[in-house]
Order: structure tokens, then C-alpha cells, then sequence
């Protein structure tokens, strides 16, 4: 039995070998194909760093937020009657949304006002008799009490029974409902979301450099990023006066939504900003850019071999981008054939 062991470890011991063996193998491979790669020229196009006229147009992108929005919240107490309008509806400002019991708060103002009444007309009768001074002033000013004291009941009855009657503060679209039938509502209940998507402000930031070249009531060319393409004409109306941590200053621009309401908050969207007017900046063609504009980086030839470096952007357009920082003008740079590049591989140019 001990001799069938041991042999069973002698060939787990042998297996575990040939594997270590075979793996070493494998990454010397790996290393060798790697060094082939790197003692071989990657043949690229490269582009030079210039400085060019840039347009001070610029773009910004931001969300989209309602021009209202409101939680509305319950202002009676009782068991909720009728609920008339629920998520998804249109509704316009004072529309009635949902009705309350309001048995008792009718009875309550009916007894107001029957109260009121008393006492508007025994002031009177007090009056008269204070004409001839058959009472005397304490009674008559008790009485001119009793009268404000009354229709100030009243009113606070009206009141209550008015807010049994839910109503739209606002014109907007339900967005949610928290009530149904026989929901008990006191002070304070949420009741419905609602928001105002007629006009929509795009909240985006500009720059300090930007932030200069535009004004409150400028028009400005909006886009949707989930639209096909349709422009909207927005009009910026707030500008933010103190910058944010990032030194970024909040610019709000309001947009007039289509007729079907197809801008929804929330989206993101472009703004443009024209200004007529250029500026000298430091440029280079957009597919330079290796990675993403929020983590740019390029590949800088020098010697013969290709170095990334990260790099500042600024403006972005169509096919140019604005290099704020990272190079130098006069410095190559790869336009084409990074895919094939790792850090300080040769290069050939085409």
C-alpha cells in the first residue's frame, strides 16, 4: 500500500513540473514575440503641432432640467374621494387632480356662517342700542370682537373646505402619484410630482476664457445627444457670478421643447456658443487623440521611437482639437497607426 503512494506522489511531483516547465516556456514565448515586436518599426503618419487660428465659438454640454418641478403635498386631512388624474397625464394650473372627503368640512362651514351672520346682526342691534345708550361701550366693542372673530372662522372654514379640492399649482405632466382611493392624507402627504416640460433649462459650464465671451439673452443652438440632429434655439438666462471648485462657472440656457415634448429632463445636450471671433491656439487633428477627451493622451515621436504623453485639452470641434498643455509646437505627433503602438516602440513614418 505505502509503494502505491509513494508512486502516486512521484507522479503528481513529475506532473507539477512538466507544468512549471511548460509555462515558463509559454511566457518566454510571449516575451520573445514582444521584443520581435518592439525591434520592428510600426509604420505610422504623424502630424505637427501648430499654432493656427481657432474660432472663439465653443460648445458646452450639460443636462436637461424642467422649467417647474414640485412635489405637491397634502394642505387638508381625510380620505382621498376621486383621484382624477394619475402618472403620465397633462394637467394645467388649478385643474382639479383629486377630491376629499369634505362631508364635515361643509357642515363646518355652514355652521360658520350661520355664526357670522348672528353676529354681524346683533352688532347691529347693539349698535342702535348703544345709539341710545341703552348698553354700554365694553358691550358694544364685545360685539365688533364677536363679528371679527366669526368671519375669521368663516374664512378658515372656506379654506379648509377649498383644500378638500386638490388642484394643479402648476401646468406640467404628472410624473408620480402616491395616492389611490381611500388613502388617508393628513398635513404634510406627498401626493404627486409634477413638471413643467414646455420649456426646459440646459444646465452646462463654461470656462473663465468662455464665460467672458457670452451675455444673458444671447440666442444660442441647442441639440439633443439622443435626438436625430434637430436644433432647438435656446437663450441663456443665468450666468453663474462666482465659479465652482473646478473654476468652471454655471451657464443656464432656456429651450422652447417641440410640440410633441420630445425633450425630456434629464437628457444630455450640446450647446453652441458663436462668437464672431478668433483666437491664435496650439491644434491637432481630432484622431491624434488617443483615448477619450476626458483622459487624452498622444504619442510623441522623437528619436525614432513613440513616447505617450498626456495632454490638456480645450475646444473641441468637428476635426480639430485645442491642446492647452503636454506639447510643444514643432513636436511630431502620431495621427495614425496607434493601435500598434505601446510606449517606446520604433516607428517608421509613412
Amino acid at each position: 500500500m505505502k509503494k502505491v503512494i509513494y508512486i502516486v506522489i512521484v507522479i503528481v511531483v513529475l506532473a507539477a513540473v512538466g507544468f512549471k516547465l511548460m509555462s515558463n516556456k509559454e511566457q518566454m514565448a510571449a516575451k520573445a514575440a514582444v521584443a520581435e515586436i518592439k525591434s520592428e518599426a510600426i509604420p505610422v503618419t504623424v502630424t505637427e503641432v501648430k499654432s493656427d487660428k481657432l474660432d472663439k465659438s465653443f460648445t458646452a454640454q450639460g443636462n436637461f432640467a424642467p422649467i417647474q418641478s414640485l412635489t405637491l403635498l397634502s394642505e387638508t386631512q381625510g380620505q382621498v374621494k376621486r383621484v382624477l388624474k394619475r402618472k403620465g397625464d397633462k394637467v394645467r394650473a388649478g385643474e382639479l387632480l383629486a377630491q376629499v372627503e369634505n362631508s364635515t368640512m361643509a357642515a363646518d362651514l355652514a355652521t360658520a356662517q350661520t355664526n357670522a351672520e348672528k353676529a354681524k346682526r346683533d352688532l347691529e342691534r347693539f349698535e342702535n342700542l348703544a345709539a341710545g345708550e341703552a348698553i354700554t361701550q365694553r358691550q358694544l366693542e364685545e360685539a365688533r370682537l364677536a363679528v371679527k372673530s366669526t368671519q375669521a372662522q368663516l374664512v378658515a372654514a372656506r379654506q379648509r373646505l377649498n383644500k378638500a379640492s386638490i388642484t394643479a399649482p402648476i401646468s406640467g405632466e404628472i410624473n408620480e402619484i402616491y395616492i389611490e382611493v381611500g388613502s388617508f392624507l393628513g398635513p404634510g402627504t406627498k401626493l404627486y410630482d409634477i413638471v413643467n416640460v414646455d420649456k426646459l433649462k440646459l444646465k452646462v459650464k463654461a470656462s473663465e476664457s468662455e464665460v467672458l465671451l457670452i451675455e444673458k439673452g444671447d440666442k444660442v443652438t441647442v441639440k439633443a445627444d439622443a435626438g436625430a440632429g434637430q436644433e432647438y434655439e435656446g437663450t441663456v438666462t443665468a450666468i453663474a457670478a462666482q465659479a465652482d471648485p473646478t473654476l468652471k462657472f454655471d451657464v443656464e440656457v432656456e429651450v422652447k421643447n417641440a410640440a410633441n415634448n420630445n425633450l425630456r429632463a434629464g437628457m444630455y445636450g450640446t450647446a453652441l456658443f458663436e462668437v464672431a471671433d478668433t483666437r491664435d491656439a496650439l491644434l491637432l487633428p481630432r484622431e491624434a487623440i488617443v483615448g477619450s477627451i476626458q483622459n487624452p493622451t498622444v504619442y510623441v515621436v522623437k528619436d525614432g521611437k513613440a513616447y505617450l504623453r498626456n495632454v490638456k485639452v480645450g475646444t473641441v470641434t468637428q476635426n480639430k482639437v485645442e491642446i492647452l498643455a503636454g506639447v510643444e509646437p514643432g513636436e511630431q505627433i502620431v495621427q495614425s497607426g496607434q493601435i500598434n503602438l505601446r510606449e517606446g516602440m520604433k516607428v517608421s513614418v509613412l
